[in-house]
């Protein structure tokens, strides 16, 4: 009976020890996961982005498909942008005109909006209006079209899906953001105009002259740059978790999900580093 109870108890040390180190093993590679699958999404991006750079410049040039599509991401946002722009134009010029006036400073009201307004609120708000309405939609779209297998039915008839559904929506993406970003500024700028001068009382030339020779080209280019590239990461992004999608209706609610967080997240972070690259080179 001793004998077996010394071989029971040297045989429990091994199976302890085993079962210590598979969980070590386990719990590294729950750690290593996140940051290996964000890596790895990053790279199926950046390849998706590059396909669908490729196939900007090869034949056949679908150009009624890149017309609806400027027409679905910027037409059909107009109306909603500039009502954004108004109501953020108008709440900023009354936050600014109460803090300004504590220092008798009030008179520029309009430069402070206006540069807020062309270097951070007009590309940032505008993209994720976008990424919220047109972003959704592609993904939605696109996840449809995946789970019932018209895409695979598309490259059956020698048609390349990243031609068909992809280019033409980053393509669009690129080129309408920056203008619906200019048309936030406008109307951004208008609205600020109203509350400060007309409700808040800040004298219109002061107003007026202040903000023509404060604001800057350059400020203005910064925000169209940081817009174009927003809004062409919030398309990429879009078709992709549609293109990728699966596991039925639920896969498309997913990915839509996906989509527009996505987006938001990245046009956060994109924006930190544009700002540190675009000061950076302007010597700021």
């Amino acid at each position: 009976m001793s004998d077996n109870l010394v071989v029971d108890g040297g045989s429990e040390a091994p199976k302890a020890e085993t079962g210590f180190w598979a969980r070590v093993v386990a719990g590294n590679e729950r750690l290593w996961a996140a940051p290996t699958r964000v890596v790895q999404l990053i790279g199926e991006h950046v390849q998706l982005l590059g396909r669908a750079f490729v196939w900007l410049f090869r034949p056949p040039f679908r150009v009624a498909t890149f017309v609806d599509a400027l027409d679905y991401i910027g037409v059909q946002s107009l109306l909603i942008v500039a009502l954004i722009g108004l109501f953020v134009g108008m709440v900023f010029a009354l936050q600014l005109t109460s803090a300004l006036r504590q220092f008798g400073t009030e008179s520029f009201v309009g430069a402070t909006l206006g540069i807020a307004l062309t270097r951070e609120l007009a590309p940032v708000f505008t993209s994720i209006v976008v990424a919220a309405r047109a972003g959704a939609g592609m993904a939605t779209e696109l996840g449809s079209m995946r789970i019932t297998e018209q895409i695979d039915a598309m490259s059956t008839m020698a048609v390349d899906p990243i031609q068909y559904l992809v280019t033409p929506r980053v393509l669009a993406g690129v080129l309408m953001v920056p203008l619906l970003a200019m048309l936030f500024d406008a109307v951004g700028m208008c609205g600020g105009y109203g509350v400060a001068v007309w409700i808040e009382g800040v004298d219109r030339g002061a107003f007026l002259e202040n903000a023509r020779w404060i604001v800057e080209s350059k400020d203005v280019i910064q925000g169209l740059v940081k817009a174009l590239v927003f809004g062409g990461a919030l398309a990429l992004i879009s078709c992709y978790q549609g293109y990728h999608a699966e596991g039925g209706a639920k896969g498309v609610g997913i990915g839509t999900t996906r989509a527009v967080v996505g987006s938001f997240v990245t046009i956060l972070v994109l924006d930190y580093f544009l700002t540190d690259v675009i000061l950076m080179l302007q010597g700021k």
